[in-house]
């Protein structure tokens, strides 16, 4: 997936215009090719977004893409992700069906839509039986407005009725969200801010009414804004920073006529964070940046200017590649691992990073710094393996057309941001889609670049280790396995979401549902913590159990690609086993194993352990059991601290 698409590599610009993604876009639904080519829409979409009538493009293509029944994508495409949504506002939302369709298939997911009555959002909400509540709804988007307050005031007002009405809105939306939050097996409920208009607050002709009314349209927004870190399944969505991207509010004839309060501009901005909020509940956040240096980090090239002719400071435009290096590394201290790939010998950059006095980054804060001659889509598979991880996790930032171009034709999976010539622009490129976007950050996610970055001592450990054994035995593998507490519940559900290759059956759980399987007596949810003598990994692993009569099922085993191969997964099996004969006092084991695209590696995991296959279904799910007769043993260069609770 990519967010930008252009001329392969090497073409040149000759002979008739080339023909626009829209009008790819558009030829292939004439053709009736839009479901058998789905898979190639994520990249056209992505080209749509990035030109000059991108929003408008993107809700034209919606509009046919809307036509395109989820079952028939999935006909000839059984792999795709269906992200189901269901819509119920205050005013007329048709509109935002286009851009949402469009937003979601840019990230690869079908829309399966569906849209409530105008004006009936209190009634749905309320209603357990609405689409709202529907089993199987991801996401369930209550769209608002300012006059879903106004319309309560009556026909001559004051500042005290509008604080009254926005009191009485808040309560009456804080007790509805409550009761959604508390159904089992509902999906997230999606509310927003609500912009006020001008027509609003200038119908008050003192300046001091006005003043109060803003304070009491800001704490009615605060409140709802509070309503998300209150409830696990809520979130909110903060219209102001949409608004101020500029455009008007809305229409005034289509809100008049049409009831149309919301413009489609703003809808369609609307749609395309929803998008980012269904790429992070499916589990598909980013977890590396790799960024250009020459002309991306700094101003100038290296090679040609010298060290002391680039800038990132100093000058009009050093300045603002300083403020990307800033917004940069403040994504870095978040979790997100930061690398470079740079057509530049390796020596001088490490010196600019490490001594040049405009830097805001330093080489301590990548966890890899290819800087070589190599093609870049190359080095990007090389910064994946030495990271272990897939490489549709990656970004990839650079202003070069060529190499931009190289990498999205190589390498879609990697999301593609296409810098130009004006740096100032370079912060709003690089955060227009929220690649990186949690549900929530964890202690370990603040740390993870650290913990990759000692990755290096010990590789040097294992260079210097005679043998594999010897290595591991010099290293100290400590385990602790335990009942997730709440501390770590909101990890435990991000590894769930973001973990795909030691993933055995790849269930997706949001915090609220680890919450209710925690609260639920036949379930068993374990948080595996490790560490070595070089530190603390922090939660690298959760197993899901849940127990039928004399058996206890193992619903899924997760384990963070970053401490594969220590005995870590052998060791936690081993616990639980143990456990549930001597504990639990069950008679059998069973456990499954899903496959998918990355998780092929852990296919035998199994039955390395003593399971034995009982079943296979015709998708390929594999079933074990294990008779609990002879237990693994816990490896013996691990120290394993078990607290599996009582029986």
């Amino acid at each position: 997936m990519t967010t930008v698409a252009t001329t392969p590599p090497g073409a040149e610009a000759s002979g008739p215009e080339p023909e626009s993604a829209f009008d790819r876009l558009r030829a292939l639904n004439t053709e009736g090719r839009l479901a058998a080519e789905f898979p190639s829409l994520p990249s056209l979409l992505a080209e749509v977004a990035a030109g000059e009538s991108g929003t408008a493009d993107l809700a034209r293509a919606g509009q046919f893409l809307a036509r395109v029944a989820p079952d028939d994508i999935l006909a000839a495409h059984p792999d795709t992700t269906v992200v189901s949504v269901a819509v119920a506002g205050h005013s007329t939302v048709g509109p935002v069906a286009g851009p949402l369709t469009a937003e979601l298939a840019r990230h690869g997911f079908a829309l399966r839509l569906s849209l409530g009555d105008f004006d009936g959002y209190l009634r749905e909400l309320q209603d357990p039986e609405s689409h709202l509540h529907t089993a199987g709804t991801d996401l369930a988007l209550v769209i608002l407005d300012a006059q879903a307050v106004f319309d309560e005031l009556p026909p001559v007002w004051r500042v005290e009725d509008l604080e009254r009405a926005a009191t009485g809105k808040l309560a009456q939306l804080a007790v509805l969200v409550e009761r959604f939050a508390a159904r089992e097996g509902a999906g997230t409920l999606v509310l927003n801010t609500l912009p006020l208009h001008r027509h609003h607050t200038h119908q008050l002709v003192d300046l001091k009414s006005r003043a109060a009314l803003g304070v009491a349209w800001r704490e009615f927004n605060a409140g709802l804004l509070k309503l998300a870190a209150r409830h696990e399944r809520v979130v909110v969505v903060d219209l102001d920073p949409l608004v101020a991207q500029g455009g008007s509010l809305n229409e005034p004839r289509m809100a008049s006529y049409a009831k149309a309060n919301l413009g489609e501009e703003l809808l369609a901005r609307y749609a395309r964070e929803i998008g980012h909020l269904a790429r992070t509940l499916k589990g598909r956040s980013k977890k590396v940046l790799v960024v250009d240096l020459d002309n991306t980090m700094w101003d100038g090239i290296l090679g040609d200017d010298g060290a002391d002719g680039i800038a990132a400071a100093t000058t009009f435009r050093g300045e603002a590649f300083g403020n990307f290096q800033k917004i940069v590394r403040q994504i870095g201290s978040q979790g997100v691992l930061l690398a470079i790939s740079s057509k530049n010998d390796q020596e001088p950059v490490l010196e600019v990073l490490r001594t040049h006095p405009d830097m805001q980054l330093r080489d301590t804060d990548f966890v890899r710094i290819n800087a070589n001659w190599n093609p870049k889509d190359a080095n990007l598979r090389d910064i994946a393996d030495r990271l272990n991880l897939g490489i549709d996790s990656f970004v990839f930032v650079d202003d070069s057309p060529f190499e931009t171009g190289l990498v999205a034709s190589s390498l879609p999976e990697v999301a593609v941001v296409r810098l130009d010539e004006e740096p100032a622009l370079h912060i709003d490129k690089l955060l227009a889609d929220g690649w990186f976007d949690v549900r929530e950050l964890t202690a370990e996610d603040r740390e993870r670049g650290a913990l990759y970055r000692v990755e290096a001592d010990r590789q040097d450990l294992l260079d210097s280790s005679g043998s594999m054994e010897e290595y591991l035995d010099k290293l100290g593998v400590k385990v602790q396995v335990a009942v997730v507490g709440d501390g770590d519940l909101a990890r435990v559900a991000q590894l769930t979401l973001r973990t795909n290759q030691f993933n055995l059956t790849t269930e997706r759980l949001q915090p609220a549902e680890v919450r209710a399987r925690l609260d639920d007596p036949a379930h068993l949810v374990l948080s595996v913590r490790s560490g070595d003598r070089f530190g603390d990994n922090g939660v690298v692993g959760a197993l899901f159990a849940h127990r039928e009569g004399e058996r206890l099922h193992i619903d899924n085993l997760i384990l963070s690609c970053r401490v594969f191969a220590r005995g870590i997964e052998q060791t936690t099996v081993a616990s639980l086993l143990a456990h549930a004969r001597d504990g639990l006092g069950v008679t059998e084991v069973t456990a499954a194993y899903r496959p998918t695209k990355k998780n092929h590696r852990v296919k035998d995991f199994w039955p390395s352990l003593g399971f034995e296959q009982t079943s296979e279904t015709e998708e390929g799910e594999l079933g074990f059991t294990h008779s609990l007769a002879a237990l693994p043993e816990v490896p013996t260069y691990v120290h394993l601290d078990a607290d599996l609770g009582g029986s």
